[in-house]
């Protein structure tokens, strides 16, 4: 699967929180020294270590590193030089973990890809594991990892209901839990203030399909409503002001584009802006634990940007830039004293480093590479652009192509991203470097619907899959041919999730375009996607409605768009690839296309695995699909 270097950065389920226009011809690119043809598993390795994380008395680093394929903990003194393995899991990587104390180490786990996450405690020095929810059939996450009481956590936990998660206070010792949060049935996440005492809810209401932001002084309280708004007006609160009495958050409520603000929780109004970009939503704040200011906010153009309230932070990013050029940096870890950092280093060539910096010292000192068998310069320039769509939406993307070869007649991989309502963003990816190495040029864009360029061009999107979605990707395709760089008869189309979505609605809907497709994970029929998504996605599903169509109100829509009911009119070829255990995109969904084309005596090339859920995160069983998936498009793009 494609890297996404946010999701490693601070593995947000902690808080379960300049556009470059190419308007030149590409065909006249000079050409350089082509890139040797590096090994297709090379690019899918589990990385050399990942999420590096200091320990709170900054004496110890933990991280993420492979055993026997599987991903599990070690720790290692940071001025020492042998580090010490502390799990041995072996069926399923681990998905995140955090330091609780100086001697506990908290992970998450699911088993096949159900995305059912248990809660683990691991004891550093004696290797013993505990899971802290051994409850069958459950779903758990962090709240708050309570970092200033050394022994509790807050943990979400749909143990009472399958459909809701109350809110617990975890003794990661005893294992004893205190329901804090009871879910009436309609919450969809809470937020805690500096004490670790949970102050806010996010509600939804499915008749009204609106928002609402909840608050309470103290535990002791009940929940009361201070702002509910339609679904379209968004209200994403970070955290509390150092007197826990006002709230910084984003919000589009009376503008396009998301601004982080500061909020009132007991009058509900917005007291003062912080920051707002003119092209793009902002997200991602930055807090100051120890000196207990705000201290960053990001936002994503071309490239990701910060924008600093803090002279301490920006000063250290300031010093790394200039230290390390080349390469994007961003702080991934801190002690308690804000004295050492994690920082990790990317760019669109290269998985990038881990550094230690130590800011009394200046001292910064290189941990690790995290794929230090791929060589940066054999990789292709990943490059933003834009272009217009049919009816005058600009739509902005990235372009990578083949190293060394001239821009012109090049066979094409046109890769939509998943979610929809995601986007794509600069960086290094596997499957694009792949694409690149073996002379493929790689079009991403972020049709409309995407998020991040502002409310109304995400409303675009809505009730659009199939339709001018779908038009965007095509539209897309007719640029790269009309700037020379296509091969009209070499272009495939791949995707994942709602991009594989995008690859059987692409070969249906307009089969003239694509020589071939490859769906992974993706979506056939809306109809039984909504009837098979998990319980606890409930409250969110008169929001999904509306932006996507109702089963019985639009079924007409629905059906039109549905690429399963028009296999008749699919004549390429298509692989498809599904994870048995997926609780999102059920396996239902690609058993139906490939029946409907059987049926027609089509024959598709189709992967199942029985350990995977969304997406192939088992490093064999990455592998394999991505060596038949070399091979298919070879077979249909050369």
């Amino acid at each position: 699967m494609a890297d996404n270097l946010m999701e490693e950065l601070k593995m947000n389920w902690r808080r379960w929180v300049f556009i470059l226009v190419m308007s030149i011809s590409m065909g006249g690119l000079a050409t350089g020294e082509t890139a040797p043809q590096i090994p297709l598993r090379d690019f899918f390795r589990n990385p050399e270590l990942s999420s590096l994380e200091l320990s709170p008395d900054g004496k110890q680093v933990a991280f993420l590193a492979p055993v026997e394929r599987r991903l599990n903990l070690f720790v290692q003194e940071v001025n020492g030089e042998k580090p010490r393995q502390v799990t041995d899991v072996r069926d399923r990587d681990i998905g995140g973990y955090f330091w609780k104390n100086a001697n506990t180490l908290i992970y998450l786990k699911d088993d096949g890809g159900d995305e059912n996450y248990h809660l683990y405690a691991v004891d550093i020095v004696s290797g013993q594991t505990r899971d802290l929810t051994p409850f069958p059939g459950i779903r758990a996450g962090i709240v708050d990892d309570l970092e200033d009481i050394e022994d509790e956590v807050l943990i979400d936990m749909n143990q009472r209901r399958l459909d809701v998660f109350d809110v617990y206070r975890l003794n990661v010792k005893t294992g004893e839990m205190t329901l804090v949060a009871e879910n009436p049935g309609n919450y969809i996440g809470y937020l805690t203030d500096h004490a670790g005492k949970v102050r806010v809810a996010l509600a939804k209401d499915a008749e009204q399909n609106r928002n609402i932001l909840l608050y309470r002084d103290t535990e002791q309280q009940e929940f009361r409503p201070i702002i509910t708004t339609g679904f379209k007006d968004q209200v994403s609160p970070y955290f509390f002001s150092a007197d826990n009495r006002h709230l910084y958050a984003t919000s589009n409520i009376g503008r396009d584009r998301k601004a982080l603000v500061l909020i009132d929780p007991a009058t509900g109004k917005e007291i003062q802006t912080m920051f707002a970009h003119p092209e793009v939503d902002v997200g991602g704040a930055g807090w100051s634990r120890l000196r207990k200011v705000l201290t960053s906010v990001g936002y994503t153009t071309d490239k990701s940007h910060r924008h600093f309230f803090d002279d301490k932070i920006r000063k250290i990013y300031a010093t790394l830039e200039k230290q390390l050029p080349g390469y994007e940096v961003a702080l991934t870890s801190i002690d308690k004293a804000e004295e050492q950092f994690v920082v990790r280093t990317y760019s669109d060539k290269s998985r990038g480093a881990y550094y230690l910096f130590n800011e009394k010292t200046g001292a910064l000192k290189k941990w690790r590479d995290l794929s230090p068998w791929l060589n940066e310069q054999d990789m292709a320039d990943m490059r933003p652009i834009s272009f217009k769509s049919r009816d005058g939406l600009t739509i902005h993307g990235y372009l990578t192509l083949p190293k060394g070869k001239e821009a012109r007649n090049l066979p094409v991989v046109v890769n939509p991203h998943g979610g929809p309502w995601v986007r794509d963003t600069w960086g290094f990816n596997s499957e694009v470097q792949l694409l690149a190495n073996r002379g493929f040029a790689v079009l991403q864009m972020n049709y409309r619907g995407s998020t991040g360029y502002g409310r109304a061009f995400w409303e675009a999107g809505f009730k659009q899959w199939g339709r001018k979605m779908q038009d965007d990707i095509t539209d897309g395709v007719e640029w790269l041919i009309k700037q020379g760089i296509a091969d009209p008869k070499r272009v495939a189309i791949y995707g994942g999730s709602y991009g594989g979505y995008a690859v059987l609605a692409g070969l249906a809907f307009t089969p003239e375009v694509y020589a071939c497709g490859i769906d992974y994970v993706g979506v056939s029929n809306i109809f039984t996607l909504m009837k098979t998504i998990p319980p606890y996605w409930k409250p969110l599903m008169a929001e999904f409605y509306e932006k996507v169509g109702h089963p019985e109100k639009d079924e007409e829509l629905l059906r039109s768009v549905s690429p399963v009911f028009h296999a008749d009119k699919i004549k390429a070829p298509l692989f498809i690839a599904q994870g048995a255990r997926d609780p999102r995109v059920n396996k239902a969904e690609s058993d139906q296309m490939v029946a409907a084309l059987a049926a027609r005596g089509v024959k598709v090339e189709y992967m199942v695995k029985d350990n995977e859920g969304h997406g192939f995160r088992n490093e064999e069983n990455r592998f394999e699909f991505y060596e038949a998936m070399e091979k298919f498009l070879q077979g249909c793009l050369q």
